[in-house]
């Protein structure tokens, strides 16, 4: 199983998107743990991890947010802004399953 988080700034802005990559996901055939929470709570939900995206809005904490990450191991990456902006859940998917490296 495939488990992707995204950190917003509230967790609530990238809950549509995460509803699409969920059916894109579903559509593939790809078993898939995809979750949002706020990026303030990023420490505690990184246990088990595939892979890590910020959304472009907060992109600029993407350094610290890495160091967090690098604890465990855990790539992370920005979620394209154009990808981000037309809830394309099925290139985010992509993009999160190449990240992973799944």
């Amino acid at each position: 199983m495939l488990k992707i988080r995204l950190f917003c700034n509230q967790g609530m802005s990238t809950s549509l998107l995460v509803s699409k990559m969920r059916q894109a996901a579903a559509d593939a055939g790809v078993e898939a743990d995809i979750v949002a929470y706020p990026v303030n709570d990023l420490d505690e939900n990184l246990e088990g991890v595939d892979c890590v995206l910020l959304g472009p809005q907060v992109g600029y904490l993407k350094d610290k947010v890495l160091r967090s990450c690098e604890k465990f191991q855990i790539p992370m990456d920005v979620i394209p802004m154009v990808d981000y902006g037309m809830c394309n859940g099925k290139k985010v998917l992509e993009f999160a399953r190449k990240l992973a490296d799944k």
